[in-house]
């Protein structure tokens, strides 16, 4: 964990980490069919984009935060159709992204490091939706406050917890 920064509770990561299982499955196997299919087609003719269309707002922010886990996990490989889901979701509006669920998208987008490309999309999307005010600020005594808005070093540093280091997708 960074110095000075607080940590998402242990019981909450694993509720985010439980409600990611409920759309495991279905999201790998969606990524499996995609990744052998056309790429040119039109989202919504994916299996990726099927099951987006099939889930309510709690449902895509779980697959948002599972495919995004993915992405982070494996971004030194074949991860296309993975960050295809990533934007998408990323670009719905009012999907009622909870601080918890930002904070959490924001660690795990900070401790994959520059390597991983688009990294921060799906976390700042999440934030961006939050009043001004809701993540914490960062506590380097140096820097000003971060906002909702602020883009790059801002809302990803402030709500870097420093991760949760041994935990995982059950199943």
């Amino acid at each position: 964990m960074r110095s000075g920064r607080t940590q998402l509770d242990r019981a909450v990561v694993q509720g985010l980490y439980d409600r990611m299982r409920v759309v495991a499955s279905a999201a790998y196997g969606a990524i499996e069919r995609d990744r052998a299919g056309d790429p040119e087609l039109p989202f919504a003719e994916t299996a990726c984009g099927r099951l987006a269309g099939s889930l309510d707002g709690p449902g895509l922010r779980a697959l948002g935060m599972w495919a995004h886990h993915w992405c982070m996990r494996f971004y030194d490989d074949d991860t296309r159709v993975g960050l295809r889901l990533v934007r998408e979701i990323a670009g719905r509006s009012g999907l009622g992204w909870t601080a918890d669920e930002a904070r959490w998208l924001l660690e795990r987008s900070h401790a994959a490091g520059p390597a991983a490309a688009h990294r921060f999309t799906l976390p700042l999307a999440a934030a961006a939706e939050l009043p001004p005010g809701t993540l914490p600020p960062p506590v380097d005594p140096g820097r000003p406050a971060a906002g909702a808005g602020d883009i790059p070093g801002g809302v990803e540093d402030a709500a870097a917890g420093g991760g949760e280091v041994g935990w995982r997708l059950a199943g």
